[in-house]
């Protein structure tokens, strides 16, 4: 079917066996194609599952089919049938991806991967005690993404997540300095009971190999009993934590904002394959700015992953936790004999929900001689744009020449400097030395004055 194409009104199309075939559909309000309804609006018939999306204002309701698999545009849905068209896998979720890639000019840029509109669900299978089962998604250009379960006797295993993206791409990833496939693979490997539905609506991260990965919304059932999914709900942590109870007396407001304290020092280090190459501690505290109200975060280093990588001019440190998709320190050579800061880039959810996303490519922090380390006990801000600055806290960084994992020695910051206390004592001596050469001065003038006169 070419794009100009089109279904004939009243049927549900699909690509079967390389050809667009045409199915009749019910005549109700909301149609499904090929099956009768089902309590949870997705239907697989052979293979093909059918499913609507939301009425589009002034476009009325459009409905597809898809090769096994089907997206919703409110977040990635599938619903599995085995042969005997009884449910078997249920999964609703929303993901994201964020990737760094280094380029051919030996920088580092990500790329965000969230648009999955496209995607696909070939290779997903009901399975069973022998083959487990498995949620298959194809997306984009090169991207596919495979989280497997297995089945014990009383409960299921949430057991791996692999992600593969293709670096040959050039409209996603231009200008990539390796190209190929890369598959990351995250070892999860924790059981629900066996007639229990699965449900985080909180963000989950998964970080390796500088790839990050987001889940939220997440209701899934593997291993459905008699087609049924159920409606008893195993919350993850961070659900549980993160549900309270409304007191009954509510304090009354405050005026002003408690003032947050000082953060916790945390240490980072990025490794390559000849060791250590960049050393970090720091306490952390990042300001921001939206629609007009201020927030004050501390990140806490003991609930926070760090990653990066280390060359002859650029390294890069990246810490992210479960609100923090990225927070990326840039540092560069300058003149071959000194490194800076010269970037700081960060992603990171609110607690609004809303996305906030900063990045400044132009900085001039933190300056040290190669070779040695960058140190700061006082308090510093690193002002990356009028919405966005962070707070350091006993800080001292060396992203090159670091020597059997250790700091080289420091270059103090100016406020560290023991000689500051001597820049006031300097001042007030050199002002009470020039009170006595004035003072002097006026009693030599004075003397002279009246030796000058003489009597008549």
């Amino acid at each position: 079917m070419t794009r100009a194409e089109a279904p004939s009104p009243g049927f549900c199309s699909s690509v079967v066996g390389g050809r667009w075939l045409s199915f009749p559909v019910s005549t109700e309000p909301f149609p499904w194609c090929c099956c009768s309804r089902h309590r949870l609006h997705r239907l697989l018939c052979g293979n093909m599952v059918c499913f609507r999306l939301s009425p589009v204002p002034g476009s009325g309701l459009v409905l597809l089919c898809l090769v096994l698999g089907a997206v919703s545009s409110y977040a990635l849905e599938l619903n599995l049938t085995d042969s005997e068209k009884a449910t078997c896998l249920y999964a609703k979720w929303q993901m994201n991806f964020t990737i760094c890639y280094e380029t051919t000019s030996k920088n580092y840029t990500t790329v965000n991967i969230s648009d999955l509109g496209n995607a696909t669900y070939s290779g997903s299978i009901c399975g069973d005690y022998q083959n487990g089962s498995k949620i298959a998604v194809q997306f984009e250009s090169g991207f596919s993404w495979t989280v497997n379960f297995t089945k014990e006797v009383s409960t299921y295993s949430i057991d791996s997540i692999s992600f593969t993206y293709d670096t040959s791409d050039n409209t996603t990833f231009p200008d990539a300095k390796e190209k190929g496939l890369f598959t990351v693979y995250d070892t999860v490997a924790f059981g629900i009971p066996l007639n229990d539905i699965f449900r985080c609506n909180s963000i989950s991260t998964l970080e390796k190999n500088c790839v990050v990965q987001h889940y939220w919304d997440v209701h899934v059932q593997a291993f459905v009993q008699n087609g049924t999914v159920s409606t008893k709900e195993f919350l993850c942590d961070k659900d549980k934590t993160s549900t309270t109870v409304v007191p009954t007396t509510v304090p009354s407001p405050t005026t002003t904002p408690t003032p947050k304290e000082k953060p916790e020092i945390g240490s980072y280090s990025v490794n390559n394959g000849n060791g250590t190459c960049l050393l970090a501690t720091m306490g952390l505290q990042l300001n921001i700015t939206q629609d007009k109200v201020a927030s004050v975060i501390n990140i806490n280093p003991n609930t926070t992953d760090f990653t990066g990588s280390c060359h002859s001019q650029t390294a890069l440190l990246r810490l992210n936790s479960s609100n923090i998709k990225y927070l990326d320190f840039v540092f560069a050579v300058e003149n071959e004999n000194r490194f800076y800061l010269k970037e700081v880039n960060v992603s990171m959810y609110l607690v609004n929900g809303s996305v906030f996303s900063i990045a400044n490519n132009n900085l001039t922090y933190w300056d040290a001689p190669l070779g040695s380390s960058y140190m700061c006990n006082k308090e510093q801000t690193v002002s990356v744009s009028g919405a966005f600055q962070i707070n350091t806290f006993d800080l001292r960084v060396q992203p090159f020449n670091v020597v059997e994992g250790k700091y080289s020695t420091a270059e103090e910051c100016s406020g560290d400097s023991d000689l500051n206390f001597l820049i006031p004592v300097a001042v007030g001596v050199a002002l009470g030395f020039l009170i006595i050469v004035v003072f002097i001065s006026y009693m030599i003038g004075r003397r002279k004055s009246r030796t000058g006169y003489q009597s008549v």
